[in-house]
């Protein structure tokens, strides 16, 4: 399943609100890259549910999971906390704290 397939399918419309988010913030294609793929796992963690349904506890548990399952470095994990901090605050405008 692609990224933007995987992001429609949790939230209409989700690929193009992220696409126009990046845009805005003339992100590296690297780091696009990385974002779209945190945020699927993301997505995908919790059963491709809608972004907006989940929580800052979920953000936190998810992030938990990848450190204690995913034996991800520092940076990794980095990546993946403001990739999720991108989706929330740039895509959904519902930032966490």
């Amino acid at each position: 399943m692609s990224t933007a397939v995987a992001l429609d399918e949790c939230q209409p419309g989700l690929s193009v609100d992220l696409a126009e988010a990046v845009k805005h913030q003339h992100l590296s294609a690297r780091t696009i890259h990385t974002y779209q793929h945190w945020i699927t796992q993301y997505l995908a963690y919790y059963d491709l549910r809608s972004p907006r349904y989940l929580s800052e506890s979920n953000v936190k548990e998810f992030l938990r999971y990848l450190v204690k399952n995913m034996s991800l470095s520092r940076a990794r994990l980095n990546q993946a906390r403001e990739a999720l901090l991108f989706l929330y605050e740039k895509v959904l405008k519902k930032p966490l704290k």
